[in-house]
């Protein structure tokens, strides 16, 4: 594997253009591996927000609501006691949650359509596809919803929390 590194461009004599030249360098096992493990702890992260979502749809979910699928939960071996979950949740045109907290800190992208969010104290804001937002623990989101009456939306939410930590909590 190779690295490309800007190298400091040399004085140019009067009237010359100034240049940058580019090196390539090896990357050594030690740094790929390090590189990779971020990376890996981000999207587990990632995936972990994303799943406690889903796990956390019950009976108290208006039927309007939203679907929720599981993508996948890991064990944060970097960081004792804590979980990755990731979710998808889908929002039919119209569809909401309930007022709810978590005891996550969460990360939700938005992958289609346009979701309606307010947490407490905060202005309503609208993210569009592409456009994410972090959550620490325990803020209450009083407005998550599909922000279209006609069309779908969808958004990836990873939740990271301590082991056995009731992800949501719908308010009653």
């Amino acid at each position: 594997m190779l690295r490309i590194e800007l190298v400091k461009p040399q004085r140019s004599a009067p009237g010359e253009r100034p240049y940058i030249l580019f090196e390539r360098k090896p990357i050594t096992m030690l740094s790929f591996s390090f590189r990779r493990k971020t990376h890996l702890a981000g999207l587990t992260t990632a995936i972990v927000l994303a799943a406690t979502a889903a796990l956390s749809q019950n009976a108290n979910t208006p039927a309007r609501g939203r679907s929720v699928t599981q993508v996948r939960t890991e064990k944060l071996p970097d960081i004792k006691n804590k979980v990755l979950t990731a979710v998808i949740v889908n929002y039919p045109p119209g569809g909401a949650s309930k007022a709810h907290h978590h005891d996550a800190d969460v990360f939700a992208y938005v992958l289609s359509g346009e979701i309606r969010s307010q947490v407490e104290g905060e202005d309503v804001k609208i993210y569009q596809a592409g456009e994410s937002v972090f959550e620490p623990p325990g803020e209450h989101h009083v407005i998550s919803e599909n922000a279209s009456k006609t069309e779908p939306a969808s958004m990836l939410v990873v939740f990271v929390a301590n082991d056995g930590a009731e992800l949501t909590t719908f308010d009653k």
